[in-house]
Parts: C-alpha cells; sequence; structure tokens
C-alpha cells in the first residue's frame, strides 16, 4: 500500500525501472515519538525517511489485512448462502417424511377399520423404523408395498439427519468466519489509525509533501500504449479509467470508492467478466504471461503473497488504487515487485 510509492526493480523482464522519490524532511524525534523506540541520543536529524518508510509498511500490512479481510467476508457470503440452501433442503426433507408417514397412517387407518392393523403397518409408524428393519428376522411379516414404503421412508429420515448435521456444521463455520472478518477489520483500523497518527506527527510543511506525492501526476502518454488483448480487457481498461480520481476505501467495490482489488473486480465486471474478489485469487483468474508481454488490460499483481493488484494501462503504466488517501491513479508498472501478470 505505502510501498506503492517506493520504485522497486521487477524480478521481470521488461519491467518498468523508473523511480520516484518523495523527498522529505522530518526530526527523527517526531518519528520516535509516534513509533516509541527512538535510541538514546538520538540526533534531532537521524534518518529523516524513517517516518515515510514507517508509513508506507503499515500502509503495506494494512492493504495485507484488507485482503485477508476481503477472503474472509466472501467465505462468510459463501457460507450464507449454502447455510439457506441446506435448511431449505431441511425443510423440504421434513415435508416429504411428514407425507409420507400420512400416506402410511391412512394405509393403517383402512385395515384399523376392515377388522386391525397389520403389526408390521404398525411398525412402519413407530418412532424407530430402522430398528424394525434391522431386524431381518421380522422382514418377512411386510408385504412387498409395506418393505418398500417403509425402505424409502428409512432413507429418507436418514437423510434429513444428514442434512440437519451439515447444517449445524455450516452454522459454526459461519460463526468462526464472522469472528474471522471482524479481526481483519480490526487489524485494518489498528494499522490505517496508527498510520495516521504517525503522518500527524510530521511537521505540516512535511506531511504536505508526503500527501501531495502521494496524489499521482494525472493521465500519463499513452500514445503507442498498443491494442488490448480482447475487447473485454479493453472495456475493462475503459473503466478503470473511468473510476480515476476515485477514493481508496478499504473493502469498497466502488462505484464511489474502491480497494486494489476491488477496482479490477468492478472494471471487469463492467465488462461483463467475473473475478474473484481478492488479488490473491485475482491473479490466477486467467493465462500468465511475462511482463515483457503485457498488454493494456492486463491484471498486475504485486509483492510474492500478491497482495495488491492494479490493471495495466500500456507504456508501462499500471491503473490501481493504491492506499488511503491516495485516489485511483496511473503509476509505473515498476512501482514495486511484480509477482506476475494476468490476461483474462
Amino acid at each position: 500500500m505505502g510501498s506503492h510509492r517506493r520504485i522497486a526493480q521487477s524480478g521481470h523482464v521488461g519491467a518498468d525501472r523508473s523511480t520516484r522519490v518523495a523527498v522529505l524532511t522530518v526530526a527523527a524525534a517526531s518519528a520516535a515519538a509516534a513509533l516509541g523506540a527512538a535510541p538514546a541520543g538520538a540526533a534531532p536529524q537521524d534518518k529523516p525517511a524513517d517516518t515515510k518508510a514507517e508509513v508506507d509498511r503499515l500502509y503495506e500490512q494494512a492493504e495485507q489485512a484488507t485482503e485477508a479481510y476481503n477472503k474472509a467476508d466472501e467465505r462468510a457470503d459463501r457460507l450464507r448462502e449454502e447455510l439457506a440452501t441446506t435448511q431449505d433442503q431441511v425443510a423440504r426433507g421434513q415435508e416429504r417424511i411428514n407425507k409420507m408417514r400420512q400416506a402410511l397412517g391412512m394405509v393403517a387407518g383402512a385395515q384399523y377399520r376392515s377388522g386391525g392393523m397389520d403389526p408390521s403397518l404398525a411398525l412402519m409408524l413407530s418412532s424407530d423404523p430402522d430398528g424394525y428393519l434391522d431386524r431381518a428376522s421380522t422382514l418377512d411379516r411386510l408385504s412387498a408395498r409395506h418393505a418398500g414404503d417403509l425402505s424409502e421412508l428409512q432413507g429418507a429420515q436418514r437423510d434429513l439427519a444428514q442434512k440437519r448435521s451439515e447444517a449445524q456444521r455450516k452454522l459454526a463455520d459461519l460463526e468462526k468466519s464472522r469472528k474471522a472478518v471482524q479481526q481483519h477489520k480490526r487489524s485494518v483500523e489498528t494499522k490505517l489509525a496508527k498510520a495516521r497518527r504517525l503522518l500527524n506527527s510530521m511537521p505540516s510543511a512535511e506531511r504536505d509533501a508526503y500527501e501531495r506525492a502521494s496524489r499521482g501526476t494525472g493521465r500519463p502518454d499513452l500514445s503507442g500504449a498498443g491494442a488490448a488483448s480482447s475487447s473485454r480487457a479493453a472495456a475493462a481498461l475503459a473503466a478503470a479509467q473511468s473510476a480515476l480520481g476515485k477514493p481508496y476505501v478499504w473493502g469498497a467495490t466502488g462505484p464511489s470508492g474502491f480497494d486494489c482489488s476491488g477496482l479490477m473486480q468492478w472494471s471487469y465486471g463492467q465488462a461483463g467478466v467475473g473475478l474473484p474478489r481478492t488479488s490473491q485469487a485475482q491473479r490466477y483468474a486467467g493465462q500468465q504471461v511475462p511482463l515483457s508481454a503485457a498488454q493494456p488490460g492486463d491484471l498486475v499483481a504485486y509483492g510474492s503473497d500478491a497482495h495488491h493488484i492494479g490493471i495495466y494501462a500500456g507504456n508501462g503504466q499500471v491503473i490501481h488504487a493504491p492506499y488511503p488517501g491516495a485516489p485511483v491513479r496511473y503509476d509505473p508498472v515498476g512501482m514495486m515487485p511484480v509477482s506476475s501478470v494476468t490476461r483474462v
């Protein structure tokens, strides 16, 4: 996140090796006061870039936590859908059993009125038909029809018990996932709050310079950028360009704000393509290509854990949602180490 402002050499052939440096001067005492870790006797101007580096590190950690939050939230949504489906199956299974038992009851009533109930039928209507069937020695007391009815009822009850057990398991998984979502949310908020406190500890001039460096430089020269790999890639890139200037909002998928993977999901959604929610999953959403072969519309993932992602715009530029305080913007593709390029 914050490290998006640091230029790092990509490990891929053809990576953009341009550098951008935001020159900041800040007293080490200010950084130490915010971090609570100043060495004794530190000089007032010792390592003036320490504050910026720490803010960058916190922003990167916050984005990693954001992607973990997105993954947990996506899993919770999936579990909610699965639980609803299973609960519906349980309800329909119970309804089926009730109808089967009702039908058998009608047969029993007819037999009773005609002179007595078949003992086997009475056992069918007992609360433990399984136990009856398990007594192999009594099977010859059942007519072929009654044996089939009872076997069907037994299977339905077993299936219902399995579905109920499955629903309980999914309900427990959902509760765990909800807790994970909240844990990652608190982690993001803690990192961002610490970064903001650290920024506020800077003298106003340095803080203003830092934040100016976070706003980007507008639209770069994209003449000769080449054609997108497909019409959907071109449409996704156009959508990302329409989001330029929108704020970074962690956990957001647009259209008024985005986190990094949220911008990619929204942009490709405008092109009619469904992408996974997280940057880690998005890097596997298509064909991997070398950075040297990147075309407009390709997804560019960063970091060994793919905690950040952008869309290639051509001429060595990507569009991405960088970090809080920095709107959707263009940046050099080599701003951080590239981990993969994916053609959707």
